[in-house]
């Protein structure tokens, strides 16, 4: 039989909770949680919903807070007081770390939100791309010129482009790759004497997304913000890949004395990598670190979720050259979905821009420091 429309109307009327009781209910767990993340900024989860080419849709949380109280916890007697204050002003709440350190000496001169900084690293994200790039370079199969996909090198690194270093990976092969991450001391401690750094890791084979991820976006590789400063202070001196060194004291500073590392053969190559580094702040990835002639600065920004799903990352590493001064100035932020590589290059341009209006670059330039080739015959592994 079956019963007229108005029937039903007036059967769910009188009887509200027949409809209630047979739709969806809500976990009260569910329920809870969520309360109890809504109350919390700080770990507050953010839900991204994306979709793939194919239509399926996925669900991004990133867990890690965006802002913070980065400098608490920091020893900064030794510090170079003018950096430090152009590195905290530059972060701000942003929960995240600064390093600033001396190409020409591998001296550290402040780590803004050192126990991050000391941690057992990242995911580099698009900032592997210096070293497959270097790898490719020295290795002879590119010059800033070479194209693939229509990009030439320069581009490639100016844009951040992923097919463009997944080629070259593949080109490369995992051993090479993995060759020249050691040289740029991947993989190892950057700094001397210091217990609480970590070092990274490196794959012991190809990772599960292949070879082009891991050298377009560092899939299997965990890096140090101490690691990455270390790598650039190597291309913005020319070749001499130091020991960082964090002197805690101003009696540390002044018996501070340089320590190599081992020597890295990149002169022949320098002005292949550098017109990319300098795209990227001046038409590329990096533009929010403000492009200025005459004080130029170098580097390459970075965007990907860490390995633990949990986080995101901006990464920036940069070096620049004014008046005879170099400074390395790396930072990571982590966080949720305002973090990326641009926002963190916008960070080390305030670091460089608060640094000049402070006349820190007028200073007279220190020597450089050169190793003698006694030092370099007895440094294990010099190439």
């Amino acid at each position: 039989m079956r019963l007229p429309i108005s029937a039903i109307i007036i059967f769910l009327l009188v009887f509200p909770a027949f409809g209630a009781r047979y739709s969806r209910p809500v976990s009260k767990s569910k329920t809870a949680k969520h309360s109890t993340i809504s109350k919390s900024k700080k770990t507050r989860a953010r839900v991204v919903q994306k979709r793939s080419r194919r239509g399926r849709v996925w669900q991004q949380t990133w867990s890690a807070p965006t802002f913070g109280e980065p400098t608490v916890g920091d020893e900064s007697n030794g510090d170079d007081p003018i950096v430090r204050q152009a590195a905290v002003e530059a972060l701000g709440q942003y929960n995240g770390t600064v390093v600033v350190a001396d190409p020409s000496t591998g001296r550290l001169l402040t780590v803004v939100n050192q126990k991050l900084a000391y941690k057992d690293g990242f995911t580099p994200c698009s900032t592997i791309k210096v070293v497959a790039a270097m790898g490719s370079l020295m290795e002879g199969n590119v010059d800033k010129d070479s194209k693939r996909y229509n990009l030439n090198l320069t581009t490639a690194i100016a844009r951040s482009n992923n097919p463009y270093f997944a080629k070259l990976g593949t080109e490369l092969g995992f051993e090479k790759v993995t060759h020249y991450a050691r040289m740029f001391g991947l993989g190892e401690k950057a700094v001397y004497g210091l217990e609480e750094e970590h070092p990274g890791t490196l794959p012991s084979g190809i990772p599960r997304e292949g070879l082009g991820m891991m050298t377009s976006f560092g899939s299997g590789i965990n890096l140090t913000p101490l690691q990455l400063a270390s790598a650039l202070s190597a291309i913005a001196n020319g070749g001499t890949l130091y020991w960082l060194q964090y002197p805690r004291t101003q009696v540390e500073v002044d018996s501070m004395r340089p320590r190599v590392k081992r020597s890295i053969n990149v002169q022949p190559v320098l002005d292949d990598i550098r017109p990319g580094l300098a795209g990227a702040v001046e038409y590329g990835t990096a533009r929010r670190a403000f492009y200025d002639p005459a004080e130029p600065v170098f580097g390459k920004t970075g965007t990907c979720t860490h390995a633990d799903n949990q986080t995101h990352l901006g990464w920036f590493g940069s070096f620049n050259e004014v008046e005879g001064r170099k400074l390395v100035v790396v930072v990571l932020l982590t966080g949720g979905r305002p973090i990326n590589g641009p926002v963190a290059s916008g960070v080390a341009g305030e670091v460089y821009k608060n640094l000049s209006k402070a006349h820190y670059f007028s200073r007279a330039p220190l020597a450089p420091f050169t190793p003698t080739a006694e030092m370099l015959s007895r440094i294990p592994g010099t190439e």
